[in-house]
């Protein structure tokens, strides 16, 4: 199994879900973990459930000034993994019925926010000649999703961002990537389905199983999976600029 032990990871949208997953994945193999969102209680209790090796902080990613003040914090430890992960999935609906503020909502946390922290932490990473960086984008930036657009465009630039950005650093002995992960089961695509049910007049089942049916093992991947995909990323030191797909099969 990787071993992290000594290097402290730093996760984005931290508190429940992915993030969750993630924290508990890269905290498992050895890793301290810092958790970072804007929901004080449900960091609190993911840190209560991992135990030590592992605090939480508060922060809006799409803000420079809260960014700064997390920078700042974190000063005095060498966060040598970031794992931006903070998302949301914005509105399901035809692009002509979104609002300005609704658009501007997703990039602000998935690309904004992406920018942010890279701008905050790489610096010490390049000073140091090491470190990962692993931004999570989604299957959902590389093919067409109807009543999708925000969402899509936005883990699209994320790609963009990562690929631009390995080429930036990469020389300084820092390794960026990309993990896609296709549809995952929880919260968010239950509310996507549910959503797009009522969109269509159809069931929340008809919607679920069209989506589900563009993937090769015919099912979705699980937040468990993604983390320990993170965590194999992280074994890969010849990884860098890659995208790397994880939708059970379901093509990009």
């Amino acid at each position: 199994m990787t071993d992290l032990t000594g290097r402290t990871a730093l996760v984005t949208g931290g508190g429940s879900g992915l993030g969750a997953a993630i924290a508990s994945a890269l905290h498992a193999a050895g890793a301290d973990v810092v958790v970072v969102g804007r929901d004080e209680a449900k960091l609190d209790a993911l840190v209560a459930r991992l135990g030590g090796r592992t605090r939480a902080l508060l922060c809006d990613v799409s803000d420079p000034d809260s960014v700064e003040s997390l920078r700042s914090r974190l000063a005095d430890t060498e966060v040598s993994i970031l794992v931006n992960n903070a998302g949301v999935p914005g509105p399901v609906a035809p692009l002509t019925d979104i609002s300005a503020e609704e658009w501007d909502a997703v990039f602000d946390v998935n690309v904004r926010g992406t920018f942010l922290l890279c701008k905050a932490f790489i610096p010490a990473m390049t000073a140091r000649g090491a470190g990962d960086v692993i931004n999570v984008a989604s299957v959902s930036g590389k093919r067409p999703l109807a009543n999708r657009t925000p969402y899509c465009a936005s883990k699209m630039a994320v790609i963009g961002l990562t690929s631009t950005l390995a080429f930036e650093v990469g020389p300084a002995g820092v390794s960026v990537n990309t993990l896609s992960p296709g549809p995952v089961e929880g919260p968010r695509m239950a509310r996507n389905f549910r959503l797009e049910a009522e969109r269509s007049g159809g069931s929340i089942a008809d919607a679920e199983n069209a989506f589900v049916s563009r993937a090769a093992l015919g099912r979705m991947v699980t937040e468990d999976e993604v983390g320990r995909a993170v965590v194999a990323m992280l074994d890969m030191p010849g990884l860098c600029g890659a995208d790397i797909d994880l939708s059970a099969g379901m093509i990009a």
